[in-house]
C-alpha cells in the first residue's frame, strides 16, 4: 500500500501535474509519509510555489528533455502518478511508458488510500468543496482527529487543502469528473447533488446518474449514505438507491432545508445562501451518524472560516464615495452562478452586485448555453471575459463569451452586461460604472471575480492599482 512509511530504500513517487488541487495533497500526503515525491506541471502557481517550499520539487513543463526518470545515482521512480489532463502524448508520460515505470491514474493511486481508512467520501456536482470542509471541521471539534483531502484551501487547515490526522477517519472530497470517484472505497457516501456538469465527459444526464449510483455502490458493505432530498435527480434515483442499499446493509439518510433542525443549523452557519444551507445539512447529518453532540456540530459549523476561492472576501477598493467589496468565488457552472448570487444578496440586500466571470472550458458554455444566459439575473452588472480553455479537454466550439453576452442583451435588452475582452481592463470598466448614476451616493458595492480559471490572479492587481483596504 502506497501510504506505508519508513519503506527501506525509501520509495520515490513522480508527479505530472502536480500543481492540480487534488493531485497536489496526494503528493503531500506520500511526501509526509516518507516518500521522496517530486513532480511537474504546465505553468507555476501558487500550489507549485508552495510545495516548493514544503522541499517537494517541482518542475515547470513537461519536456523530456529535463525530465530526469532518476532519483539518485542507480535509482528510479517506484511510480509516476498523472492527473487527468495529462495525455499519452505528453513527453514525460510517454518516457516513463518507454522505461517500464508504472504509470497510475491520480484517482487509482487516491484509491488505494481510500481502503486504509474508514472514508467518507463527499461529492455531488456542486457542494462537494464546501460540504467536505463543513465535515472536516465538524471531525476536528469533536476530537476525531481525521485525515483531510480537500479541493481547495481552508483556514481551518493552515490555508492547506490536506491535514494529517492519526485516527482511522478520511474525510475525502470525492470528484466526479471523469467518474474518478469509482476509484474510492467509501465508508460513508455523500452525496449533494446531480448535474449536467463535466458533460465533455459524460455525453448524456443518463451517464452522469449512472456514475453516481456507481459511486453509492462502491459504499462497503454495512456503510452508510448521505443524501439531498432536495435534488430533484438524486430524489429520483431512490428506488434504485433502495435496491442497493438493501443489497449491501446500507443504512440510508436524506437530509432537507425543510427538516426540522434546517432552522437551528441556518441560525448557526458563518454561511450564506440555500446551497450553503444545505452543504451544512449534510455535515450535521454526518456528525448525528458518527454521534457526535448536537451542540459541537452547531459550534463547528459556527466556527468554519470559508475556503480559498468560495466567497472569499479580498478586500475593498474606494471610487468615488464609493467602497467596493472585492470577493473570490469558484463558481464556473450556471446552477453555482444562481446560487452563489443568491448567497451575495442575502448578504448585502441593499448593496449593487457586481459580477465579473470567465467562462470555464469552451464545451461547458457550449452545452450549457441557453441556462448561462439566465445564470446572472440576480446580478446588477455583469463583464464576462473569454473562455478559459482547459489543457487537455478543449477543443473550438462553436459559441464564446462574446456570444453568450449577445444573447443575454437579447433576452433582456435593459440588462448591463458587458464583454470584456482583457480582464485587467476590469479597474478601468469598474471605475466607469461606478461614475454612472446607478451608483450616486452608492456608498457600498459588491464585486464579485467568478470562475474557475485564472481569474482569480486579477483580483490581486485590481487591489494594488487601487486604494486597497482589508
Amino acid at each position: 500500500m502506497i501510504s506505508q512509511k519508513n519503506h527501506s530504500p525509501q520509495r520515490s513517487a513522480y508527479f505530472i501535474g502536480i500543481g492540480g488541487i487534488g493531485i497536489s495533497y496526494l503528493a503531500r500526503y506520500l511526501a509526509d509519509k516518507g516518500w521522496r515525491v517530486s513532480g511537474s506541471d504546465a505553468q507555476r502557481s501558487s500550489i507549485t510555489n508552495e510545495l516548493n517550499k514544503e522541499g517537494i520539487k517541482v518542475k515547470i513543463g513537461h519536456s523530456k528533455a529535463d525530465f530526469g526518470l532518476k532519483t539518485a545515482p542507480g535509482e528510479v521512480f517506484d511510480r509516476i502518478i498523472y492527473n487527468r489532463a495529462i495525455r499519452p502524448d505528453n513527453p514525460e508520460f510517454k518516457a516513463a511508458h518507454k522505461a517500464n515505470i508504472p504509470l497510475i491514474p491520480y484517482a487509482e493511486a487516491l484509491g488505494e488510500i481510500t481502503q486504509q481508512y474508514e472514508t467518507i467520501a463527499i461529492t455531488g456536482s456542486h457542494g462537494k468543496s464546501t460540504t467536505t470542509a463543513l465535515s472536516a471541521v465538524t471531525l476536528i471539534r469533536a476530537k476525531l482527529d481525521p485525515t483531510v483531502f480537500v479541493g481547495t484551501k481552508l483556514p481551518d487547515l493552515g490555508g492547506r487543502n490536506i491535514r494529517i490526522g492519526k485516527s482511522k477517519w478520511l474525510v475525502l472530497e470525492a470528484d466526479d469528473y471523469q467518474a474518478a470517484f469509482l476509484s474510492y472505497s467509501p465508508s460513508i457516501a455523500i452525496v449533494t447533488n446531480i448535474d449536467r456538469e463535466h458533460m465533455d465527459f459524460y455525453k448524456t444526464f443518463v451517464n452522469v446518474k449512472r456514475a453516481f449510483l456507481g459511486f453509492l455502490a462502491r459504499t462497503r458493505q454495512g456503510g452508510t449514505l448521505i443524501l439531498n432530498r432536495d435534488d430533484a435527480p438524486l430524489w429520483s434515483l431512490r428506488a434504485k438507491i433502495t435496491v442497493l442499499a438493501k443489497k449491501n446493509a446500507l443504512t440510508v439518510i436524506w437530509y432537507s432545508r425543510t427538516d426540522a433542525v434546517a432552522a437551528r443549523v441556518k441560525k448557526h452557519l458563518s454561511l450564506s445562501g440555500p446551497h450553503n444551507l444545505s452543504n451544512a445539512l449534510a455535515a450535521y447529518a454526518l456528525g448525528r451518524r458518527l454521534n457526535i453532540p448536537q451542540t459541537k456540530i452547531l459550534a463547528a459549523l459556527h466556527s468554519y472560516r470559508g475556503a480559498w476561492r468560495r466567497m472569499e472576501y479580498r478586500g475593498d477598493v474606494k471610487m468615488g464615495v464609493t467602497s467596493v467589496k472585492i470577493f473570490d468565488d469558484y463558481a464556473h457552472h450556471p446552477s453555482e452562478i444562481k446560487a452563489t448570487i443568491a448567497a451575495f444578496r442575502e448578504k448585502f440586500p441593499h448593496a449593487p452586485l457586481l459580477v465579473a466571470f470567465q467562462p470555464h472550458q469552451a464545451r461547458r458554455l457550449e452545452v450549457l448555453f441557453k441556462e448561462f444566459q439566465g445564470a446572472f439575473d440576480g446580478a446588477d452588472v455583469v463583464w464576462i471575459s473569454p473562455i478559459y480553455k482547459v489543457a487537455g479537454r478543449d477543443e473550438d466550439a462553436r459559441l464564446d463569451s462574446a456570444a453568450l453576452v449577445r444573447a443575454i442583451q437579447k433576452r433582456s435588452p435593459a440588462r448591463l452586461v458587458f464583454y470584456l475582452e482583457d480582464l485587467k481592463r476590469l479597474g478601468i470598466a469598474l471605475k466607469e460604472i461606478i461614475a454612472t448614476p446607478l451608483f450616486r451616493n452608492q456608498k457600498q458595492a459588491v464585486l464579485v471575480m467568478m470562475g474557475a480559471g485564472n481569474i482569480v490572479g486579477q483580483t490581486d492587481g485590481l487591489l494594488l492599482k487601487h486604494n486597497y483596504k482589508k
